[in-house]
């Protein structure tokens, strides 16, 4: 659904602006995610109406109707603050993280995955991912999942977060921190997937083999051999 159309008129975008604002939130919300970045350009104040709270309570209302009004549940990842970060959060959810169809929409999911994803892209030095990987089962765990779910919930929103981190130098450097990272031997279910892990070096191999210099690159490759027997001959040779 396009709210403006290429051959609209200008006087279409005028007798739609002199709709209130709570009647042109419920078209904007029913435009579709995607028409949303192109829509809140086509003036300032439709640009505000998408930074509203009104906006976010509608949008979530409309398109997650089953959302639960209460924003609290026990454990050590604080609920979100707004319609919009809870609106993120179930579409993350839905989008990102819903590859098994087992896997059922959540709040506390997707939830789960923006506070993991800010948490590695501090400017300032992150929290050691065995801090970050704990903190994510406790909180599913407090949530009332199993220790087995818990810990396939928290692989599957590590990988996700990895494939989704921007492809600029802080990635690198974090991606190296995390190679890096010495082994600390837990508990089930406290300790990361193998497939958490192989990611990080896949990563750091594939998508960014060209920042690499020499040093960095034998001693990443070193710290890969020393958990994976054998590695794929496409991590060899810099």
């Amino acid at each position: 659904m396009s709210i403006i159309g290429k051959d609209d008129d200008d006087d279409d975008l005028i007798g739609i602006g002199k709709l209130p604002d709570h009647v042109l939130i419920e078209i904007l919300v029913r435009a579709g995610v995607s028409e949303w970045p192109q829509t809140s350009c086509v003036n300032k104040h439709w640009a505000s109406l998408f930074r509203s709270q009104c906006f976010w309570q509608a949008a979530l209302s409309f398109t997650y109707p089953f959302a639960d009004p209460s924003t609290t549940w026990p454990g050590p990842i604080p609920p979100p603050d707004s319609s919009k970060r809870r609106f993120m959060a179930l579409y993350i959810s839905e989008h990102i993280l819903a590859s098994d169809p087992q896997i059922q929409v959540d709040e506390i999911v997707g939830h789960t995955y923006l506070f993991l994803k800010e948490q590695l892209q501090l400017s300032i030095m992150p929290p050691h991912s065995g801090i970050l990987h704990g903190t994510v089962i406790d909180q599913f765990i407090a949530c009332g999942k199993s220790r087995d779910i818990a810990h396939e919930l928290a692989s599957r929103i590590w990988l996700a977060v990895l494939d989704n981190l921007e492809e600029n130098h802080h990635t690198f450097y974090l991606l190296k921190r995390l190679a890096r990272e010495g082994d600390i031997f837990l508990p089930y279910p406290y300790t990361k997937s193998v497939k958490v892990q192989w990611r990080v070096f896949e990563k750091l191999f594939t998508d960014f083999r060209d920042c690499f210099n020499h040093v960095d690159y034998y001693d990443i490759l070193a710290c890969a051999k020393s958990r994976f027997q054998p590695i794929p001959s496409t991590w060899l040779g810099y």
